[in-house]
């Protein structure tokens, strides 16, 4: 619930960050100075919804899921396992190419 809480207000953060960087382009471009920076505010903004944002998504994320050999083994049986056909050849075919 957090997490998602944190990536709706990440996503309208970082919106309003992109909507300032609009308007104040667009102020510079209107008072003819096009070589302008942004404003530390809009920046503090971005990476603070960037932070927020990564937060939210690792709270949101599902758990981890165990990837080891004993866990794949939990899931299967013996029977399971040796009764797969075996498709490995050791013989090679070069002496049919030449």
């Amino acid at each position: 619930m957090i997490g998602k809480l944190f990536l709706t207000l990440a996503t309208f953060a970082l919106l309003h960050a992109a909507y300032s960087t609009y308007e104040h382009l667009s102020l510079l471009k209107a008072l003819g100075k096009p070589e302008g920076s942004l404003p530390l505010d809009i920046v503090y903004e971005s990476v603070l919804a960037l932070i927020v944002g990564l937060l939210g998504a690792s709270l949101n994320a599902p758990p981890l899921k165990d990837i080891t050999w004993a866990s794949e083994m939990k899931k299967r049986t013996i029977d399971g396992m040796d009764s797969r056909l075996g498709f490995a050849q050791y013989k090679s075919r070069g002496k049919l190419l030449f």
